[in-house]
């Protein structure tokens, strides 16, 4: 959406209204859509040096850098909290995104729903009474059932925005959830008119109508150099008491598209902070299944990816990718056109980020969140290590491994 800053004297420049993004299924940081392309995020400077100083081989497996913003927040007429950004570039128009926004209708119905019931709006609901009841089901059931309450509300206002919509989409809370927290949190603690930079990055999923996205925290370890010790005490405990030790890798979200009921199917940190082995591979299992048969066309190029990420990991020296997540993605929405009968999936040529030819499933590798990745050369490392990093390639191999089983 944009808005006209009311500023005295005639002012007529533009500004961005940012909107949650709805394909958020991991972090704690609020992700924003900027346009149809790109999201921004809050900036941490340390994030920023490692996407200015990207080795070559790591670009095809990160999204693409595109700047930074400045940002403010704004309150409008009726008390709906937003983030304006400026235009990217002074000399350009502002980018035109619909007032009719589903994500920008969504949001304000649920602040109006949070100041009537005196704060304790749906998501806060969603965050400190349903996740609690939702961890004790089984990794196997449809876990989460929480995020179907608040999705449904959440389609419902959809419907409202857009009359004319054709199919019913659910969304993940999790966004709105980050985006409430941080909004929160930049209303306490900064005066309205504060400025604030912002990174702008690559919207990965906009090439996919359902994008199915499995967030996946990477390594043994996930605490900086920069930690306190109370910090680094709480990570190792979560490390130890997760998959994060025995596997290198552990579920911080996800959304699979169920094609039979027409709707995501949401997890969150919790759920796979609570898995064993045995709940990783099955929840890996359920990411690739559509509610109606497993997605066995996926696994090949799956793989085949992980295995190129895997080479290029281990070609970087000094290199530690602590706190960093993968990103798997792939379209819900099957090719129109099956893949040539005697050409195996894993042999689906894939050109530069994912996309294939037409009849072959589209699949995506992503890293991404940076803020405590450290690198010999880059500024305030406490640390400089020598060789690859360890422990998000025990990750990467195990995660190999197990989709293989999976398909045999």
């Amino acid at each position: 959406m944009v808005v006209q800053n009311s500023v005295e004297g005639g002012d007529t420049r533009m500004g961005v209204q940012l909107e949650p993004f709805l394909h958020q299924v991991g972090g704690h940081l609020s992700v924003m859509k900027y346009d149809e392309d790109t999201v921004c995020k809050p900036l941490v400077s340390q994030e920023q040096r490692f996407y200015e100083s990207l080795p070559l081989a790591m670009k095809r497996f990160t999204p693409q850098y595109k700047g930074t913003i400045t940002v403010h927040l704004r309150k409008d007429s009726l008390g709906h909290l937003s983030l304006v950004a400026n235009p990217l570039k002074e000399n350009q128009g502002p980018l035109n995104i619909p007032s009719g926004s589903a994500a920008v209708a969504m949001w304000q119905k649920l602040q109006q729903t949070t100041s009537s019931s005196g704060g304790a709006g749906p998501l806060s609901q969603w965050q400190h009474t349903e996740l609690a009841h939702s961890l004790k089901d089984s990794p196997a059931t449809g876990h989460l059932r929480s995020e179907f309450h608040l999705s449904t509300h959440v389609s419902s206002l959809v419907e409202d925005a857009k009359e004319n919509q054709a199919e019913k989409r659910s969304f993940n809370p999790w966004g709105l959830h980050c985006h409430q927290a941080h909004l929160t949190r930049l209303c306490t603690e900064y005066p309205e008119n504060k400025r604030h930079r912002f990174l702008l990055l690559e919207n990965v999923v906009s090439q996919y109508k359902h994008p199915c996205v499995l967030d996946l925290k990477m390594g043994t370890r996930q605490h900086g150099d920069d930690a306190s010790e109370e910090k680094a005490a709480r990570q190792m405990t979560k490390c130890a008491q997760s998959t994060s030790a025995c596997l290198g890798v552990r579920v911080c979200g996800m959304q699979v598209y169920q094609k039979d009921k027409k709707h995501f199917l949401c997890k969150d940190k919790y759920y796979g902070r609570k898995l064993s082995v045995e709940g990783f591979r099955q929840a890996l299992y359920q990411f690739l299944h559509d509610g109606t048969r497993l997605r066995t066309e996926l696994l090949g190029p799956i793989q085949h990816q992980l295995r190129a990420l895997l080479l290029v990991i281990r070609s970087q020296t000094s290199y530690r990718f602590y706190s960093s997540s993968l990103l798997i993605i792939y379209d819900g929405q099957e090719p129109l056109e099956r893949a040539p009968s005697g050409l195996h999936s894993q042999e689906a040529p894939q050109t530069a980020h994912g996309s294939s030819p037409r009849g072959f499933p589209k699949v995506d590798i992503r890293m991404i969140d940076f803020a405590h990745t450290t690198y010999k050369g880059s500024r305030n490392e406490h640390t400089t290590y020598d060789g690859p990093d360890p422990g998000y390639i025990f990750g990467l191999e195990n995660l190999i491994q197990i989709l293989q089983d999976i398909q045999e």
